[in-house]
């Protein structure tokens, strides 16, 4: 298996934009903090989560985002159960969600970057300041953060077998707790990329 510095290099190589390597990052926090409450391979879920948008900048449309990422991950020896989980994060690719990290990569990646958005937001422009009641708020607002799918929020968590509220508090307070790498410290406190 490819170690998580590999992974990270795959996505440097692939993506130029920072709020894209930072939502790699953000959906890696919360994919990891759901196998540690699991007991699953921690280090393979935080693999997965890293690498599952790598291709948006070379890919950047539903016919081809994530399918033609995959050879390429393939390539660099990146196993099947990390790339066919990569493909079932997207709904219109057939592949199922039929196993734990599947179903958490799913539900963690539109929330990790509405909650991200929520925190742009803040007066502290930190993810500190968020809660499950601003969250829920800001997705009755159709207008807040238009391209994030409320539905893939609502039906990720459904697929975990999570209560919604459960499901974006967990997810806050895995951000909460890696927030300077995140970038959503607030300002002063950005810290530095992996």
């Amino acid at each position: 298996m490819i170690s998580r510095e590999e992974a990270w290099t795959i996505v440097c190589e692939h993506t130029r934009s920072e709020s894209l390597r930072k939502h790699g990052l953000a959906v890696e926090t919360c994919v990891g903090a759901y196998a540690r409450k699991l007991g699953e391979d921690e280090q393979r879920w935080r693999v997965t989560a890293l690498l599952h948008d790598f291709d948006w900048e070379i890919h950047p449309t539903l016919d081809e985002h994530p399918m033609k990422g995959e050879p390429i991950l393939a390539a660099r020896g990146v196993d099947d159960e990390i790339r066919q989980a990569i493909l079932s994060h997207a709904n219109y690719t057939g592949v199922p969600r039929d196993t734990p990290l599947r179903k958490v990569l799913f539900a963690c990646d539109e929330l990790a970057g509405f909650i991200t958005a929520v925190s742009y937001v803040k007066p502290s422009r930190s993810v500190a300041e968020v809660d499950v009641k601003s969250v829920r708020k800001k997705m009755k607002d159709k207008a807040f953060a238009r391209n994030v799918s409320r539905d893939d929020i609502v039906n990720g968590a459904a697929e975990l077998g999570a209560e919604l509220d459960e499901h974006i508090a967990f997810c806050i307070a895995a951000m909460q707790a890696n927030a300077v790498e995140l970038g959503l410290a607030g300002p002063g406190n950005e810290g530095a990329s992996s």
